[in-house]
């Protein structure tokens, strides 16, 4: 997250009518969803596009943001009550580890707080979970909060996308985390394709599960030089991404499958039109060659918050994977922008980059969710009780901190974007 990108515009494509290849479901969520060219449908063949909020919940203390403020439900609700249809909760591989090396038993939460926060401040901030998620105990795990997320997200009509953001629990990214690259210091592939198989596996009784991503923002590993010099490229971007893919598939053939680039996701040039996959001579991505082609979507990021061109940076999109889009493309595909955002004050929402991305997403019907939901986290790079100055929410996450943001960009795009509701 916080990390540039740039955006293009394209000849918008705005049909919405189209057969379903999957028998029609009777009710919400229509699932599961297919992709057809550009689009994503539901199995009802309704057009869904994509319009929601990151939710954090994979830093050290691998829960769910905020719930030390706010129920689950009133935050789902604050989601609700924007239009938004999807949340992108994160989690980390750290957590399905835990698991595993515990016999099949996950971690409670308030273990995990003393363990993150130390004892006296994660036994406090466990005591306000409580209180305010009240069907929690001292022997809700984890994961069992994050499958009471996704209840609530149910109830009240909310699509669940999973992002794998980082193997060890921590805030997230930079080139020397150790959780860069594919076998950087806590990127163990083994135990993340184990991860992957794992919550898609759990996440399919979810019943709105609709997507998952392979990683988040991979980037140069640049604390691991002999892994840098050696493997960071696209040869080795595809040798670990189709297993990854299949890891997915394999354990739910139901969800979407979202692919993320190099250099923080903000690059995914080779994959529209099947560019070669450097140094390999002869390895390009084919959407064709894969049996689940209809499950596979694209996913940039777009942090360039500083662009005073919204000509350029639609261009720069363009080239660096939005053109997938395009009826041309050889792998004609979906393209999701999953990060997005800036700080909530009065002037930032006003930006070029702003007004832009809300242009052009509403133009083509592009999905998004924007970073961040997060008014503050329970632990960030050390720090405690941490506000984010870019979350939609106030620190207390009862509030929204920038209403006139809400009110002409967020609510806007939101409208804008989607197609159908239910």
């Amino acid at each position: 997250m916080y990390f540039s990108k740039a955006l293009f515009l394209l000849s918008p494509l705005l049909t919405s009518t189209f057969a379903s290849p999957i028998e029609e479901r009777a009710s919400w969520p229509y699932a599961p969803f297919t992709t057809t060219g550009r689009w994503i449908l539901d199995s009802a063949g309704h057009n869904v596009t994509y319009a929601g909020a990151n939710w954090p919940g994979a830093a050290d203390t691998m829960l769910p943001e905020g719930l030390q403020y706010q129920s689950i439900a009133t935050i789902v609700s604050k989601i609700k009550s924007l239009g938004m249809n999807v949340i992108r909760l994160t989690y980390p591989i750290e957590m399905i580890d835990d698991y595993y090396a515990n016999g099949g038993v996950d971690v409670p939460i308030l273990t995990s707080l003393q363990n993150a926060l130390g004892s006296t401040n994660g036994t406090n901030v466990y005591n306000q979970i409580i209180k305010n998620n009240p069907t929690f105990s001292s022997k809700t795990t984890r994961l069992q909060v994050f499958d009471a997320v996704a209840a609530e997200c149910f109830k009240q009509q909310i699509y669940v996308h999973l992002d794998n953001h980082v193997s060890k629990a921590e805030w997230c990214c930079s080139n020397t985390d150790g959780n860069s690259w594919f076998g950087d210091t806590y990127f163990n592939v083994t135990n993340w394709q184990r991860g992957l198989a794992y919550m898609a596996t759990r996440g399919a009784s979810w019943g709105n599960l609709m997507s998952m991503s392979l990683r988040n923002e991979l980037r140069e590993p640049k604390s691991n030089p002999t892994l840098d010099s050696s493997s960071y490229n696209w040869e080795n971007w595809y040798a670990n991404v189709v297993p990854g893919m299949n890891s997915i598939h394999n354990a739910n053939p139901n969800v979407l499958i979202f692919l993320s680039g190099l250099n923080f996701d903000v690059d995914l040039s080779p994959i529209p039109n099947a560019g070669l996959l450097t140094p390999s001579t002869t390895q390009k991505f084919l959407k064709s060659s894969f049996s689940f082609a209809n499950k596979l979507v694209l996913e940039l990021h777009n942090y360039a918050s500083s662009t005073s061109s919204c000509s350029s940076l639609e261009s720069s999109l363009r080239n660096s994977g939005y053109n997938a889009l395009g009826d041309g493309a050889t792998n004609q595909m979906p393209v999701v922008l999953t990060e997005w955002g800036h700080a909530q004050t009065a002037s930032d929402y006003a930006t070029v980059y702003s007004t832009c991305l809300k242009t052009y997403l509403t133009s083509i019907k592009g999905g998004w969710m924007v970073w961040v939901l997060s008014g503050s986290y329970y632990i960030r790079s050390g720090a405690q009780d941490l506000d984010e100055s870019w979350g939609l929410l106030t620190h207390d996450w009862s509030a929204w901190r920038d209403p006139t943001d809400i009110t002409n960009v967020i609510i806007p795009m939101v409208s804008g974007t989607k197609i159908w509701s239910p």
